[in-house]
């Protein structure tokens, strides 16, 4: 396996990067890793979010909702 170690600016390893064939071997070995992946979400989900982003934020504006601290949604994401 030939691992590629990736760095910061200061040369600090922030992660590392592993070619999709090791990647493959590994999951047969390792039934847990695929959940590991990301799943592109469809379009239809995309809406189906932003829709509901509007609604809490009509909420909110409202008074019917209590908003989130930022540091929440930026967790969240």
């Amino acid at each position: 396996m030939k691992l590629q170690v990736i760095q910061d600016s200061r040369g600090k390893a922030t992660g590392v990067f592993i070619p999709i064939n090791d990647w493959n071997e590994l999951k047969k070995h390792y039934k847990g890793l695929e959940t590991l992946e990301f799943i592109e979400p469809s379009k239809e989900q995309i809406l189906e979010e932003l829709k509901n982003a509007v609604v809490e934020l009509k909420l909110i504006e409202q008074g019917k909702l209590k908003a989130r601290p930022a540091q929440a949604l930026i967790d969240e994401l």
